[in-house]
């Protein structure tokens, strides 16, 4: 996993926390806790940012995207079809054959719990891909 290139302007970090603070409503308020269960969950989770300001984790591969958009705020799942998920929690781009979402709408709260155990299932489904890439290559 390479770092993310700072030199050139703020830290993928700092941008987070910098849209959080832009969006100054229930989105940022919604998208910072995100971001913190995430970074709970797995602290050697890297920050990105990507595709002209969308907010990326990743560990191993991409683990979910943070949009906020007019009435939601979207957490996508890179291999969210392939993740256990128990409690329910996508609710969006269930059709999908490779990435699955959360759509978070004011005044909702996600299950931390659940929602940290769909994180821990997509770094164990990330890390397995790169170990049998690994693995072929030897």
């Amino acid at each position: 996993m390479n770092p993310p290139d700072t030199s050139t302007g703020p830290s993928a970090g700092e941008r987070i926390t910098r849209r959080i603070a832009e969006l100054g409503d229930w989105r940022g308020r919604t998208l910072e806790r995100m971001r913190g269960l995430i970074l709970q969950t797995d602290p050697q989770a890297v920050e990105e940012w990507k595709w002209g300001g969308t907010p990326v984790w990743s560990h191993d591969g991409i683990l979910c995207t943070g949009e906020t958009y007019k009435s939601v705020v979207k957490l996508t799942f890179a291999k969210g079809a392939s993740l256990p998920d128990p409690a329910g929690l996508f609710n969006a781009s269930l059709d999908g054959k490779v990435r699955r979402a959360i759509d978070i709408r004011e005044g909702e709260e996600v299950d931390a719990a659940a929602f940290q155990a769909l994180v821990r299932e997509a770094v164990a489904l990330n890390r397995a891909g790169r170990a049998a890439k690994k693995g072929r290559k030897s």
